[in-house]
């Protein structure tokens, strides 16, 4: 190494300058001298011979040390490994699992640095032993499961009222799906003891959401962002269809047989021509009230009943094959008259 200094003495216009050179050399240069290498050579850096001794350091560590995934043993209580829902990690699960797109013909990637695997949410903490686990210990906190409700019948007739909602799992920064908010109460119309009247009209109210065939009464609601709110809303629309088909007005007293929204043969001649001829038929000649009338119980009556559905069933139901077919036969029992003969 070198230095140049350079200087002056003041005191006039004719300035004298003086130039001195120091040289000073390294300790390290004096050994490379002393070793016949020449003064300006520089040393290598030797990068591969180290990358090498890391190499067998790590190949040395794999040896001693194994991946987690492969100390497993195959009996260990797998709760204890992934006890809940979390993020995949390779080392932790001793399956060669395989996940992303190739091209045809190729393997796709392993579990090892694996972005699909982490992407959706897994289910390996649910293995059916741990569920059968959490089973057994939530059983504690539970009822038996009464005797009675033994069959499909036995459950609809002490629990009519079906509730019917749906859970949704998908991949979405928010856990709360819109469609899990919509409920649905199903229940049989003939389970709600609704006398002629308030039947009618129960029916009139729901609309479109009863079933003559299958005699279910379906209500929806989604109006609510809730599910608890929608199931309560569903409820109180029940409760209130209910309690309105029970509630008779002033003004439906001044309805005629004209005005019925439907045929009540209790009301009609037809019940006064069946109650007549049967009181002819046992020799009595007698004259009853309207009133009367509309009270007699045909069940007395032989093939009575049967004549009273069918009537009904024709004039509600209209003229179809099948109400006709069936105000036939009740007529040739209520008279008495050999049934038709099928020709087959």
């Amino acid at each position: 190494m070198s230095i140049f200094i350079k200087y002056y003495k003041s005191g006039g216009l004719n300035v004298a300058f003086s130039n001195k050179i120091w040289r000073y050399n390294s300790t390290s240069a004096d050994m490379a001298i002393n070793k016949g290498e020449e003064e300006e050579e520089f040393r290598v850096l030797d990068i591969l011979k180290k990358r090498q001794r890391q190499q067998r350091r790590v190949n040395r560590r794999a040896d001693v040390q194994p991946d987690r995934a492969d100390r497993m043993p195959t009996d260990q209580n797998w709760g204890n490994v992934w006890p809940g829902p979390k993020t995949f990690h390779p080392s932790s699960v001793p399956l060669p699992l395989r996940q992303g797109y190739v091209p045809k013909g190729q393997a796709p990637p392993g579990k090892k640095a694996n972005a699909e695997l982490m992407k959706i949410p897994n289910f390996l903490h649910l293995t059916p032993p741990v569920i059968k686990a959490q089973c057994e210990a939530i059983k504690q906190f539970c009822t038996e499961w009464p005797k009675l409700l033994n069959s499909e019948e036995a459950i609809e007739n002490h629990y009519p009222v079906e509730i019917i909602t749906s859970d949704y799992c998908h991949a979405s920064p928010s856990i709360r799906n819109p469609l899990a908010r919509i409920v649905t109460l199903r229940v049989k119309l003939s389970t709600l003891k609704l006398d002629q009247h308030a039947r009618d009209k129960f029916i009139r109210l729901v609309g479109e959401r009863y079933d003559p065939e299958t005699d279910l009464v379906t209500i929806t609601a989604d109006r609510c962002p809730i599910r608890k709110q929608n199931q309560d809303y569903v409820n109180y629309l029940l409760t209130a269809c209910y309690h309105e088909s029970w509630n008779f007005e002033e003004w439906e007293r001044e309805k005629m047989e004209e005005d019925m929204e439907y045929y009540n043969w209790d009301k009609n001649p037809s019940k006064r021509s069946l109650v007549n001829w049967y009181l002819k038929t046992q020799n009595q000649s007698k004259e009853l009230s309207d009133e009367e009338y509309s009270n007699y119980d045909v069940s007395q009556i032989p093939n009575g009943e049967e004549y009273k559905v069918a009537v009904s069933s024709y004039m509600n139901d209209g003229e179809s094959e099948g109400t006709v077919e069936k105000y036939g036969e009740a007529v040739r029992k209520l008279l008495g008259l050999p049934q038709k003969k099928v020709v087959s």
